[in-house]
């Protein structure tokens, strides 16, 4: 497999970032040409490097509570394991790979997934699952699927655009006062219209790199500008080839118990400024907090990277009973593919006949 040039990787990086620039403005930031920028960016999704997805806000759909579970499972029950994970109603992620599979489930109800969670152990498939359940209308995942600052880093630009974006949080006006995150009859058509828009992309003239914000009608726009749906380019890095002889290639899922006065933006500030580790995935439950990052190989290590904070000791820092997992990220692999559209099947109760 042929290694990324210079202009991919800028253009991967720009398209990253999800940032609702024009275009102009976006080949000002990248320095390539127009015709280069869409012929690579057409390749970026036809080579499934990157997709596209429209991210609800879990409360604004009903879903106000997220579970992430990370097990490895026994060998002999693997696809059982993925098979009870990817049919749970709610589970809009589940990754495999040889050892380790993660899921991601958004429900409505804190304790929801906790009968699920034990059965996996109680059935003997997995022992010792790790769960994490957070409600969403506070700062409990500050990042979620982001792969921009790590691209950056392999990359080797200088800082980011958009880095991080997370899941849920507060939702506020244009006064920046909080308002109600529940839909009318007709925002939810629109939001369940734009949640399923990645998914026709099949259809003749829809490619995946023509299912961004551009052009889509104001309704839909304005969920946009309020926060309630979220548009998100993802990086899948089994995908991805190498770029001058650096790849992120492992998947590292790190788990632990936060120590007393422990705050995880410290922990996220020490580990992106000092350490040059950019979680893709950060969430920060009462109990458990747990990140995922992706490690690299670099055909010469720079002398920046010598300089780094060890990652280890910083995590003893704020957290206690580390745990860790590695995977190869070529073998870590989409079994629920960040499926949005599993949420709005059907509308909630009370908003079908409201205005």
């Amino acid at each position: 497999m042929r290694g990324l040039t210079e202009a991919e990787a800028r253009v991967i990086a720009v398209l990253l970032a999800a940032r609702s620039d024009r275009e102009r403005e976006r080949l000002q930031l990248i320095r390539v040409p127009r015709s280069t920028y869409h012929a690579i960016r057409r390749r970026a999704y036809d080579e499934g490097w990157i997709r596209d997805r429209y991210v609800p806000h879990p409360a604004a759909i009903g879903r106000p509570c997220v579970t992430f579970v990370v097990a490895r499972p026994y060998a002999d029950r693997s696809e059982d394991l993925l098979r009870r994970l990817a049919q749970e109603p709610g589970t809009v992620v589940v990754r495999r790979g040889r050892q380790i599979v993660l899921s991601v489930t958004m429900h409505r109800r804190p304790n929801e997934m906790e009968k699920l969670v034990g059965r996996l152990e109680s059935d003997k498939l997995a022992p010792h699952p790790w769960s994490v359940t957070v409600r969403t209308e506070g700062p409990t995942i500050p990042v979620y699927f982001d792969y921009e600052g790590l691209w950056c880093h392999v990359a080797g630009f200088d800082g980011t655009l958009a880095y991080p974006h997370g899941l849920g949080g507060g939702l506020l006006n244009e006064r920046d006062e909080p308002i109600d995150p529940s839909l009318t009859g007709h925002q939810w058509w629109a939001a369940t219209e734009l949640i399923r828009r990645p998914f026709a992309a099949g259809e003749p003239g829809q490619g995946g790199h023509l299912v961004g914000p551009l052009g889509l009608p104001f309704s839909q726009r304005r969920l946009l500008q309020r926060g309630w749906i979220m548009h998100r380019t993802i990086l899948d890095p089994s995908r991805l080839p190498s770029y001058q002889g650096r790849a992120a290639d492992q998947v590292v899922l790190v788990t632990g118990t936060p120590r007393s006065g422990a705050r995880p933006e410290e922990l996220f500030a020490t580990l992106s400024r000092e350490s040059r580790v950019y979680p893709f995935l950060f969430v920060t439950g009462p109990d458990r907090w747990l990140f995922g990052a992706l490690g690299g190989t670099a055909a010469t290590p720079s002398e920046a990277d010598g300089a780094r904070r060890p990652v280890l000791p910083t995590m003893r820092e704020y957290l206690e009973g580390i745990e860790i997992l590695q995977e190869p990220a070529a073998t870590f692999q989409a079994v629920v593919d960040h499926r949005y559209d599993r949420l709005v099947l059907d509308a909630p109760k009370g908003t079908a006949d409201r205005p």
